[in-house]
């Protein structure tokens, strides 16, 4: 019976305890918290935009590289000579095609995860097609037109962001493929320098 009484007055007191220690969070601490989460969204929110802009220059330097890379493929799978086009400047939507039968291997748009991106500049000024032959190497474009060397993407935001460079051709117009940092310096592998 004693054990019950003392089970009882443990229970008295743990309900007792429990209940002076609920309380609800007061207007100051509320607010203290609420100021908090406001002053790091001020400092959040520029360097996430920076970032996401950044993201979507990254997104459109690597699809026109892999375009670039797919033509280049394709022309030695299939021993021909394929394109590379960028077709909608100053987005960044491109399409890889097969010269001899205009059949198109792939398209991609820009919408596709970098809508801020945009094509800046393009070397030789105003090129837009890359040619590439059976051995993978760049080859005279058909119809006759100057061939895409280089492509520079930047973003149409405001934020500080930074280009990328993707590059075609290489010494004696080979068929070499990359994409480059001009911020970098000339000692860094990643440099448009190089």
């Amino acid at each position: 019976m004693e054990w019950q009484h003392n089970l009882l007055g443990h229970q008295a007191r743990w309900d007792m305890l429990a209940r002076t220690n609920l309380r609800g969070v007061t207007m100051i601490e509320l607010m203290i918290g609420l100021v908090i989460v406001g002053l790091l969204l001020v400092f959040a929110v520029p360097s996430y935009t920076a970032w996401l802009n950044n993201s979507q220059i990254r997104t459109a330097a690597e699809s026109i590289l892999n375009g670039m890379q797919l033509a280049r493929a394709e022309a030695v799978r299939q021993n021909t000579t394929v394109q590379f086009a960028l077709t909608n400047l100053p987005m960044s939507d491109w399409a890889v095609s097969v010269v001899a039968n205009s059949a198109v291997v792939q398209t991609r748009s820009s919408a596709e995860g970098s809508a801020t991106a945009r094509i800046n500049t393009t070397l030789p000024t105003g090129a837009t097609v890359v040619t590439f032959n059976g051995l993978g190497r760049v080859t005279a474009n058909v119809p006759a037109s100057t061939s895409l060397t280089e492509a520079d993407v930047t973003s149409t935001a405001t934020s500080a962001t930074r280009s990328l460079n993707v590059r075609v051709g290489g010494v004696s117009g080979g068929g070499m493929v990359r994409m480059c940092d001009p911020a970098l310096p000339a000692t860094n592998p990643q440099s448009c320098s190089s």
